[in-house]
């Protein structure tokens, strides 16, 4: 049985990158799809874990070679998701949480018919500008311009199977976990039903 791709958006500061990560560290059959980027290196992150880090040239390479499932420029950064590396886990049996921007979330809908897409959303704009001062990484205009990319990417909640209102990060969880057991658990279902209708064997 391949794993099941779950496809997390939401805008900076709703706390889509706490939510996977705590169903990540807390799910077995849950693992991340591991972003390529051209995005400096942050205090404390490590390559291959956070995100590959490479250069402009390289992430041209990997484009050209069409590598990339989806890859798109956000806040001045190019990011990508690669094809191979997501196939090699999703064919191990485990579940694969990408989180990508609405952008790159239209591209993989494009691609992948089998996956589930959720979009975080904070409380309102206010918390979601509270919770970018809180992190620090970001000075007032930077925090402000991300505020603003935050309404558009809101717009698009529409499009996306569910969504999570992030007012609670243990509610939150339950609810994310929920959705993945409901799409786990439909899964098994529906083959089985497929082949009784159909008599067909595996």
């Amino acid at each position: 049985m391949t794993g099941l791709p779950i496809i997390i958006s939401g805008p900076s500061g709703a706390g889509k990158t706490t939510l996977y990560q705590r169903a990540v560290e807390s799910i077995d059959h849950i693992t991340h799809s591991v972003s390529y980027t051209t995005r400096a290196k942050r205090d404390g992150e490590r390559d291959g874990i956070e995100y590959h880090f490479i250069n402009e040239t390289e992430f041209d390479a990997m484009v050209a070679n069409g590598e990339f499932l989806e890859h798109f420029t956000v806040h001045g950064n190019r990011y990508g998701t690669s094809k191979k590396d997501l196939e090699s886990t999703l064919d191990k049996g485990l579940d694969v949480i990408l989180e990508i921007d609405v952008q790159g979330a239209a591209e993989v809908r494009r691609v992948l018919d089998n996956g589930v897409y959720i979009f975080v959303l904070p409380p309102s704009i206010e918390v979601c500008r509270q919770r970018l001062c809180r992190r620090g990484k970001d000075d007032r205009d930077e925090i402000e311009r991300r505020l603003k990319i935050a309404l558009e990417e809101i717009s698009h909640a529409s499009e996306y199977d569910y969504t999570i209102i992030n007012d609670s990060i243990d509610a939150s969880f339950e609810t994310l976990t929920s959705i993945i057991r409901a799409h786990k658990a439909a899964e098994p279902r529906l083959r089985e039903t497929v082949r009784r209708l159909f008599n067909l064997h595996d």
